[in-house]
């Protein structure tokens, strides 16, 4: 039964004009257990959906358990492209506006993946919306609202569980306000038991990268982030540079020669390091916050950001010889991502580098991702009442 609670966050959202009508669970077909406990599925051991897939990093950490994607939603044409190119043998398209698209229309499936738009509630969407003027978060109408199409479709479908993925400020945004919005309609509107936590991809690969997981089980399968256990790896930004010395495959997009060294297209110009130099001072004798992270091979990089394309300050390699420093290269970023491995260069990169920056920036740490399923594979499998395939003798 709906809780009075939970009915009046609906309510409220439905007075804003966020969504047309009450978020309610919709009736289960009788015939749902019996899909989502029998089917095959091509060998795999469940199904799940990828909306607001980007370039496919929850895809991938929840395929690496054995889930196969029934259903694609991404409305950007260019992750779209870098999406296909890394997962050629789909039997589905790539949809797009998922606000047009109707719940009855998409697959049933066990799980459900959502990595809703996060620039409403980042920090520097928050900060560069606030110096435009423009509304942020839920008051964000191109954007905020997208998490109500996440809760219609679980409203629809109700599947045995969803990760929805986000900005570590989601917790904080408008004092917590919208966080519990969030929490409410999963809970008290929709019925599932939920816990969260806020993850740095840093454990993982070299860069600081917080985000904030949220697991929902339909039925409670006493799912506990507390008891995951992070691993204490420190990996350093060596481990995903090019070496240059002629260890690696040369990658002849980013790299020049047979030594592998990378193309001096990636170093600053003189004009805009002494720029960025200039800036720092400027917002350091100001008392603000504003500065590059310059970094060598045995450190740890700050957030990749989708605005990386525009001057690479967040993330600067130094350099020898007294030249700039430079801009990682996609392949690095790539690997600091966790789309391709140290010293990888599988991940097809099918864009042009300000496409690839603003993929990468935008995107999941993949390992953090894998952990995160790992952890949640053994209550999924109990929520659908079956065991791995692997395990079946």
């Amino acid at each position: 039964m709906v809780k009075q609670a939970g009915q009046a966050t609906a309510d409220k959202a439905v007075d804003l004009g966020l969504i047309p009508g009450p978020v309610r669970p919709a009736a289960k077909p009788p015939e749902l257990t019996l899909i989502q406990g029998d089917k095959d599925s091509e060998g795999a051991d469940f199904t799940f959906i990828d909306l607001f897939a980007g370039i496919g990093g929850l895809r991938r950490g929840f395929e690496s358990i054995g889930g196969r994607c029934v259903f694609t939603s991404e409305w950007d044409k260019y992750s779209q492209k870098t999406y296909r190119a890394n997962f050629p043998d789909d039997d589905h398209e790539i949809n797009g506006d998922i606000t047009k698209i109707e719940a009855s229309e998409i697959p049933v499936h066990d799980v459900l993946l959502a990595g809703f738009p996060c620039q409403p509630f980042s920090i520097a969407g928050v900060s560069k919306k606030n110096a435009l003027g423009r509304a942020h978060g839920f008051e964000d109408k191109t954007q905020g609202t997208l998490f109500y199409d996440v809760a219609r479709i679980i409203a629809h479908h109700r599947p045995a569980a969803f990760l929805l993925e986000n900005v570590r400020n989601l917790v904080s945004h408008d004092k917590g306000k919208t966080f519990q919005t969030i929490k409410d309609v999963l809970t008290e509107e929709l019925g599932y038991t939920i816990d969260f936590r806020v993850i740095d991809g840093r454990h993982w690969t070299p860069q600081h990268r917080e985000r904030i997981f949220i697991i929902g089980f339909r039925e409670n399968q006493g799912f506990r982030f507390a008891d995951m256990k992070l691993p204490d790896a420190a990996p350093k930004l060596v481990d995903i540079l090019h070496p240059g010395d002629g260890s690696e495959v040369p990658d002849q997009r980013f790299t020049v020669g047979n030594s592998g060294r990378v193309s001096d297209k990636y170093t600053l110009t003189n004009h805009l390091w002494s720029y960025l130099q200039r800036y720092k001072e400027k917002h350091q004798a100001a008392g603000n916050g504003f500065g590059f992270g310059l970094v060598g091979p045995d450190d740890v990089a700050r957030t990749l950001s989708a605005r990386y394309y525009k001057d690479g300050s967040e993330i600067l390699v130094k350099q020898e010889d007294g030249k700039a420093p430079r801009r990682l290269t996609p392949r690095e970023c790539a690997r600091l991502m966790g789309f391709d491995a140290p010293q990888g260069n599988d991940f097809i990169i099918p864009v042009s580098d300000t496409q690839a920056y603003r993929q990468f920036g935008n995107s999941v740490v993949v390992p953090a991702v894998k952990a995160v399923a790992e952890h949640m594979k053994p209550h999924l499998f109990a929520a659908l009442g079956k065991r791995p395939k692997a395990a079946l003798g």
